[in-house]
């Protein structure tokens, strides 16, 4: 990727977020239990800048799928009050090659628990098809990165967290040939497109925290760094 084509990656990012259904529209997460939610009464209550979606997920006590809804508002204040996101500049020695090696066994797929940040310390299990090996720095590291709708995401800490960009971590998805996505080959990480979770958005998301493994113990000056708001908006007062 060269930086014009970081520009309109940049770009790309700040039109996706402040969609009718991006990260700063979302303004309610709510669980119902093992009832599905009136999904449909929602929508027909809703005004005319809300989404209504549905969603579910496996209970961490009891491993049973709950339901859920979520609203999405495309006037959300967290759209209006959004100035940008601030980034570092782009950097091409970001831009590393690594290894990945998909789980051997018997074809079951290996689960990895991460932290999530609205959990309060509880874990839930993630399907993690292989192990990315990078060498960084010098130093060799095996990350684990889990399947995200067929592509990798990893969730990755450095050094820059809390006081140059997002606290608890940031996100990279790291594609792999679509012919090949569970064999083992050459896997680029191009740390200038990191970006804030979700959650850095809107505190109605609920993102998974980097693992061990994936803490680096030096700066990653490259990718996303915060999201900047005007006049003092709070994603957590909102």
């Amino acid at each position: 990727m060269s930086a014009s084509d970081h520009a309109r990656w940049r770009d790309q990012r700040a039109r996706t977020v402040t969609a009718a259904t991006g990260n700063l529209a979302l303004v309610e997460t709510r669980w119902s239990g093992a009832t599905r939610p009136d999904v449909g009464a929602e929508r027909a209550a809703a005004g005319p800048t809300v989404t209504v979606t549905e969603l579910s997920r496996t209970s961490i006590d009891t491993g049973e799928p709950e339901y859920g809804m979520r609203r999405w508002d495309a006037d959300s204040a967290a759209i209006r009050a959004f100035e940008g996101i601030d980034a570092f500049g782009y950097d091409p020695d970001w831009v590393i090659e690594g290894r990945f090696t998909p789980v051997e066994g018997d074809g079951s797929p290996r689960t990895v628990p991460f932290e999530h940040i609205r959990d309060n310390g509880g874990t839930r299990d993630l399907v993690v098809p292989g192990d990315i090996h990078v060498t960084i720095r010098g130093e060799e590291f095996t990350l684990a990165a889990f399947d995200d709708g067929g592509t990798l995401l990893l969730v990755f800490a450095d050094a820059t967290n809390g006081s140059e960009t997002y606290g608890p971590g940031r996100f990279l998805f790291v594609p792999r040939d679509a012919d090949a996505a569970g064999d083992a080959g050459t896997v680029v990480l191009d740390f200038n497109r990191a970006f804030v979770p979700p959650c850095g958005f809107s505190a109605q998301f609920n993102c998974p925290l980097p693992p061990a493994s994936n803490r680096f113990p030096f700066r990653v000056p490259a990718g996303e760094k915060n999201v900047v708001f005007r006049d003092g908006f709070d994603i957590y007062a909102a």
